[in-house]
């Protein structure tokens, strides 16, 4: 199959290649639920050598720089509560946290979760976390630019390969929260 965007070897639908996928990722492909059939999920194959942004697209497509997303873990911590949530922005931009994830979290403060914390919990590579198949208890927000695109390049939970999934997906997963100014220039 062609890749939906991009200009990748091979691409799968993610229920073909459940092995290639961290074993959260996998269950989630397995247990799908929405609007959006799982084989609308696509895994593309990728060399962890080209992971930096700008390698990435000169290799892979230079549309892709304006159609990933980057998703990471944050703490919110109130009252001495601390709440992890993911954060899904276009890569072009970065994640509010002192403003929008602060509030939305009701949290004192907010800030980036150590890589130990993101990797344990979520029981994905540092470098490959992606919104689908993270803790149901965790709060997802998405930024309403990533909810708009008909394909996002997200993790796959591993380092190499990664998932091309659509926008509107991404906003049905549990627990998302689709937002406007997430992410800023």
């Amino acid at each position: 199959m062609r890749a939906p965007i991009g200009d990748f070897d091979t691409a799968t639908p993610a229920p073909d290649c459940l092995d290639e996928l961290t074993a959260p990722v996998a269950d989630a492909v397995r247990h799908w639920r929405g609007s959006v059939p799982a084989d609308r999920i696509v895994y593309v194959d990728t060399d962890p050598r080209w992971a930096d942004t700008a390698v990435f697209v000169e290799h892979y497509g230079r549309e892709l720089l304006e159609r990933s997303a980057n998703c990471v873990v944050v703490a919110g911590k109130r009252g001495g509560e601390t709440t992890l949530a993911a954060c899904v922005v276009l890569s072009t931009t970065r994640v509010d946290v002192n403003g929008v994830v602060r509030r939305q979290l009701g949290a004192r403060k907010a800030s980036f979760a150590s890589m130990d914390t993101a990797t344990g919990e979520s029981g994905m590579e540092y470098g490959g976390i992606t919104p689908v198949g993270l803790p149901a208890d965790w709060p997802l927000l998405v930024d309403a630019a990533v909810a708009d695109l008909p394909y996002v390049l997200v993790g796959s939970g591993r380092r190499r390969g990664k998932l091309l999934v659509p926008g509107k997906a991404l906003a049905e997963l549990p627990g998302a929260v689709v937002l406007e100014g997430l992410g800023v220039a």
